[in-house]
């Protein structure tokens, strides 16, 4: 099955961007560090509010096919903040070619962000040249 890369932001929401916003929402909850990552995604806006924020802010990308939606990067100030592929569609080159796209365009990513531990996510960011230069340390 191919999948197209749009490397435009998602208009409007839909029942496929919902679905996967709410299962990369709870996948990242569950993870080292990943309540701060959504505290800094989530800014001041509430979790009810935050994919309509988004979409309406134009900084959700989505890659799919005609199916649908299948994975989407979140990015904004030059920062890849999240990217999210469906459990049933990842190893097949989807979140590449979505950071593939995202360097294209006028303003590129700078820096994205990764979880402590996320060697996939680390992995893939690496196959494009990027290195790791930052990590922030919290004491409780």
């Amino acid at each position: 099955m191919s999948y197209v890369v749009r490397v435009n932001p998602i208009s409007e929401n839909s029942e496929g961007i919902s679905t996967l916003w709410t299962l990369a929402y709870a996948e990242t909850e569950k993870k080292r560090g990943g309540a701060e990552l959504l505290a800094t995604i989530r800014r001041n806006v509430t979790y009810t509010d935050l994919l309509d924020h988004l979409i309406k802010s134009e900084c959700l990308w989505s890659a799919g096919n005609d199916e649908g939606i299948v994975g989407f990067a979140l990015y904004r100030d030059r920062v890849v903040e999240a990217l999210y592929v469906d459990r049933s569609c990842r190893r097949q080159g989807i979140a590449r070619s979505m950071l593939t796209a995202l360097r294209e365009l006028e303003e590129p990513p700078l820096d994205a962000y990764a979880l402590p531990g996320d060697r996939a996510t680390k992995s893939i960011y690496e196959s494009i040249g990027w290195k790791a230069r930052l990590l922030t340390m919290r004491g409780e």
